[in-house]
C-alpha cells in the first residue's frame, strides 16, 4: 500500500507577472496567480464597425473575456473608436484588442483614437518590417503604447517567424560540435523570438508588467515543448493556444490535448482555442470549449455542468439524451443573468442518466439528478438533490418538470448578490 495519499489537481502555477487589461472600471488581471482567463477573436470585418459591436457582444456574453478584431487597413482603424462607442452604448466593457501585421507602427500613429480606444496591442515581431526598418517600426508601436499606457501581447508565430532571427539561430547551430535537429531550432528560434523582442521593449521604455508573451504553432506536442522551455526562461505572463487548431471535433481535441497538459503543468496565464468554424457555425464555440477546458480541470467555473451517460443497450430511447441537451443549453443560457443573482450557481453540477446502472449512484453525487428508465425498467425517474431522493417524475412533461426542479434548487440554494 502506498504511504501517502493520492494526489490530485494541477501542479502549482508558474510565478509570472501580473498584468492588467483595462475598460473603464473594467479590469482583467493576467497572470500573478490570477485565473486564467478566456479570450476570443473576431472574425467580422473591421471596417463593418456594426456588425463587429454585434458579434463582440455576442462573444462577451458567451464569456470571452477580452477580444481582440484586425486593424489591418486605415478604415478598420477608423472603425475602432466607433465599435467601442457601440458597445458602451450596449453595456458591453469587454476589453478590445487590436491585432497588428505589417503596418501597425501606421496606423497606431496615423489613428490616435484607434489607440486609445483599444486596451490592449498583439503585436506579432515577424511583421513588423523587414531590415533597417523592423527595429525602428517596432519601437513606434512600443512608443504608441508607452504614450497611451497599454499592455502588448508579443504574439510569435512559427508561420511568420522573423527570418533573420531564424538564420542568425541556424548559424549558431551550424557550429555547434553536435547540430540540433531542425525542429530544435525551431523552437529554439520561436522562444529566443518572443523573449528578445520583450526585452527590447523594455529597453524602450515599455514596463515588464505591460508585456504578455506567446509562440503559437499548429502542432500538440510542438506547443507543449515550446511553452515548457518559454515557461523556465521568462517570468512573463503566457497566452496559450493553437495558431490553428482546425475544425471541429479535430480542432477541440488538438487544443484540449495541448492546453491540459500545459495547464496541469501550471503553465499559461490566457487561452484561445482558435476553431475554424463550420459553415453556418457559431463564433462563440472557441468560447465555450475554452471555458469547459478550465471547468473540466476543476480550475475555473463558468456554468453549471451536466454529466449524462453515453446510452447503451440499456437505454430505451433518445429521452435522456433530449433532456441532458435542453438542460445543458438552458443553463447556459441563464447564465448571463445567473451569474449576478445568484453567485455560486456556476459550481453546480447536474446529472440527467439513462438506467439504473449508475443512475441512481451519479445522481446522487450531484446537487440535482435524474434517473430515467431504462428497458425493462419502471417508467418512473427517480430525482434526487444534495444525494437524496426527493421525488419522482413521470408522464410526457418531464423535461419541463425538471427544469422547474432544477430552477427552484437555483433560488433557494445560492442567495442574491
Amino acid at each position: 500500500m502506498s504511504s501517502s495519499p493520492i494526489a490530485s489537481g494541477p501542479l502549482a502555477r508558474r510565478n509570472s507577472r501580473r498584468v492588467v487589461i483595462s475598460h473603464g472600471a473594467r479590469e482583467i488581471v493576467v497572470g500573478g496567480g490570477a485565473p486564467v482567463m478566456v479570450q476570443s477573436m473576431t472574425n467580422t470585418d473591421t471596417a463593418d464597425a456594426i456588425g463587429t459591436a454585434i458579434q463582440i457582444k455576442d462573444l462577451a456574453r458567451a464569456g470571452s473575456e477580452v477580444v481582440r478584431l484586425t486593424v489591418n487597413t486605415p478604415e478598420a482603424a477608423a472603425a475602432v473608436p466607433a465599435i467601442r462607442e457601440q458597445l458602451d452604448r450596449m453595456g458591453v466593457d469587454v476589453p478590445l484588442v487590436g491585432d497588428f501585421h505589417y503596418n501597425g507602427h501606421t496606423l497606431l500613429t496615423d489613428y490616435p483614437e484607434c489607440a486609445q480606444a483599444l486596451s490592449k496591442y498583439r503585436i506579432n515581431p515577424g511583421n513588423v518590417g523587414k531590415g533597417a526598418k523592423r527595429d525602428s517600426q517596432f519601437a513606434q508601436m512600443i512608443e504608441v503604447a508607452c504614450k497611451y499606457d497599454k499592455p502588448v501581447r508579443i504574439g510569435v508565430n512559427w508561420g511568420s517567424l522573423d527570418q533573420a532571427l531564424l538564420a542568425r539561430i541556424m548559424d549558431e547551430n551550424a557550429g555547434r560540435a553536435e547540430p540540433w535537429s531542425a525542429q530544435a531550432v525551431m523552437y529554439e528560434a520561436l522562444v529566443t523570438s518572443a523573449i528578445e523582442n520583450a526585452q527590447r521593449a523594455e529597453e524602450l521604455g515599455m514596463a515588464g508588467d505591460k508585456i504578455i508573451l506567446s509562440c503559437k504553432v499548429s502542432g500538440v506536442q510542438d506547443l507543449i515543448a515550446v511553452y515548457r522551455e518559454l515557461g523556465r526562461r521568462c517570468n512573463y505572463p503566457l497566452h496559450l493556444g493553437l495558431t490553428e487548431a482546425g475544425m471541429g471535433s479535430k480542432g477541440i481535441v488538438a487544443s484540449t490535448a495541448a492546453l491540459s497538459v500545459l495547464l496541469q503543468e501550471g503553465i499559461g496565464d490566457t487561452i484561445r482555442i482558435s476553431l475554424t468554424p463550420e459553415p453556418g457555425g457559431d463564433r462563440t464555440k472557441e468560447v465555450v470549449v475554452g471555458q469547459e477546458i478550465l471547468q473540466t480541470m476543476g480550475l475555473r467555473k463558468f456554468t453549471p455542468m451536466v454529466i449524462a451517460c453515453p446510452g447503451c443497450g440499456r437505454t430505451t430511447s433518445t429521452v435522456f439524451q433530449d433532456l441532458a441537451d435542453k438542460i445543458q443549453t438552458y443553463l447556459r443560457d441563464q447564465m448571463p443573468v445567473w451569474k449576478g443573482k445568484y453567485p455560486g450557481v456556476e459550481g453546480m453540477n447536474v446529472a440527467v442518466m439513462g438506467c439504473i446502472v449508475n443512475g441512481p449512484g451519479e445522481s446522487k453525487h450531484a446537487n440535482i439528478g435524474i434517473s430515467l428508465p431504462g428497458t425493462g425498467e419502471s417508467p418512473a425517474a427517480p430525482v434526487f438533490i444534495d444525494g437524496e431522493k426527493r421525488m419522482t417524475l413521470r408522464g410526457d412533461r418531464i423535461a419541463e418538470e425538471f427544469q422547474n426542479v432544477v430552477l427552484e434548487y437555483v433560488q433557494t440554494h445560492y442567495g442574491q448578490a
